[in-house]
């Protein structure tokens, strides 16, 4: 499952694992012009990890999800 929601400065995306236990942790997604963070609460730690993107990171894993194995430069258009 997955929610969208669209707040003033940036739109979050929360995707809920669905199916056959175990489950994982939702993962929450916000999206603004500053970049992206991806966040998943950790329930070893008892803490929310958080990994922050870029825009020009983004832009790279965008590129990388069609490419084969090895080492690239994407440049901008």
């Amino acid at each position: 499952m997955v929610t969208i929601e669209h707040d003033f400065d940036a739109t979050v995306i929360t995707l809920v694992d669905e199916g056959p236990a175990p489950l994982q942790e939702d993962v929450v997604i916000r999206a603004s012009e500053s970049g992206v963070v991806v966040e998943q609460y950790d329930p070893d730690s008892g803490s929310v990890a958080a990994v922050h993107l870029s825009p020009a990171m983004l832009r790279d894993l965008r590129a990388a999800l069609d490419l084969p194995e090895g080492i690239y430069r994407v440049r901008p258009r």
